[in-house]
């Protein structure tokens, strides 16, 4: 398996933005000191669950410091970003980190409609948006210049540049959030992002999955090839005994929960407008300690990964500062995970 480290900083006051996002800085570079195989970004506006909120802006800060990790996205709100700018801004990170990129791609955000009202976004033109600007970008990243026609977009693109590092262009991926898509990815035979579930919801996915690759007419070689492309999310406190982490992660992990809907109910409350998704997949079904935490002491946590890595998955995405977790305590977490039980699981 790959570890992984997604800055995920939370702020609940404004006044300290600034000062959230120095310290996720520091703490990316102590992820590239420590091994992590790729610093995963997130995009969130407006509601401090993510301080630095524009992960392509920060990813450009983070490619001149980390000199092994990877960089990844999980996920660019691609319907909130016009295509050719995006497909220019990643370009150049990928020129910049020689390569090490991984381009994580989402419509937007399932639950929080100010997103798109922000932007002045029809959430329910989420999904087609993002299918249109997917192919845009692969489009300017391979070809010369071109002409699109399109719903959204009408764009007569000269030859873009840079070109990407990679060729021929960053492997994309998207988030998976719900079995409806996670469906269709097997179908058309790409690999996922998918969301913090139990281990149990996880295995039952991952099974659906690979039966479906096989009902679509994909073959065992390829089953295995997409999982180890496939990363799963999950929430960690590792702590010097069980007892500690119990004592200092549930409850930040409680208030992180708490927090992460706090403006959400607020905006229905005064404008009743809200985005309709099915219960099992709203994130308040995975709000409980059983589903969305992994803690304890370096062996308690090992015992619980040694479950993930019998999924075939190519590598997690760990989320060590929750909430209004301070710095140095997930910081000491993060260090602990991958001393003490990454390498359990490494070659």
């Amino acid at each position: 398996m790959k570890f992984s480290n997604f800055l995920f900083p939370d702020c609940r006051d404004p006044a300290r933005d600034g000062a959230v996002i120095d310290e996720t800085l520091r703490e990316a570079m102590l992820s590239d000191e420590l091994g992590v195989d790729v610093v995963w970004l997130a995009e969130h506006h407006f509601d401090g669950i993510c301080a630095y909120v524009d992960p392509i802006s920060f990813a450009g800060a983070l490619a001149t410091a980390l000199r092994h990790s990877a960089i990844g996205f999980a996920v660019i709100q691609t319907s909130l970003h016009h295509p050719i700018r995006l497909a220019e801004q990643l370009a150049l990170i990928d020129n910049l980190v020689k390569g090490r990129l991984i381009v994580g791609l989402g419509r937007g955000t399932a639950y929080n409609i100010y997103d798109y009202q922000g932007f002045g976004i029809d959430h329910r033109e989420a999904q087609a948006r993002l299918d249109e600007a997917e192919a845009i970008m692969v489009k300017a990243w391979t070809g010369d210049g071109f002409t699109h026609d399109g719903h959204f977009w009408r764009l007569k693109v000269p030859l873009l540049r840079p070109r990407p590092y990679t060729r021929p262009h960053p492997p994309i991926i998207r988030g998976a959030s719900s079995e409806h898509s996670l469906i269709e990815f097997a179908r058309a035979g790409k690999p996922f992002l998918m969301n913090v579930q139990s281990l149990e919801t996880t295995r039952a996915r991952i099974e659906l999955y690979k039966r479906t690759m096989r009902e679509a007419g994909h073959d065992e070689a390829a089953i295995t090839g997409n999982l180890g492309a496939s990363w799963i999310w999950r929430n960690v406190f590792v702590a010097a005994t069980d007892a500690e982490a119990e004592r200092v992660g549930i409850p930040l992990f409680e208030t992180m929960t708490r927090s992460r809907a706090e403006m959400r109910n607020r905006i229905y409350a005064e404008t009743g407008m809200r985005i309709e998704v099915p219960h099992d997949d709203l994130p308040a079904a995975r709000a409980t300690t059983s589903h969305g935490l992994i803690h304890g002491s370096p062996a308690s946590v090992a015992e619980a990964f040694a479950g993930i890595d019998t999924l075939g998955i190519g590598g997690v995405i760990a989320s060590f500062r929750l909430g209004p977790m301070p710095h140095e305590i997930a910081a000491e977490s993060l260090s602990l995970f991958m001393r003490e039980v990454a390498p359990n699981f490494r070659g």
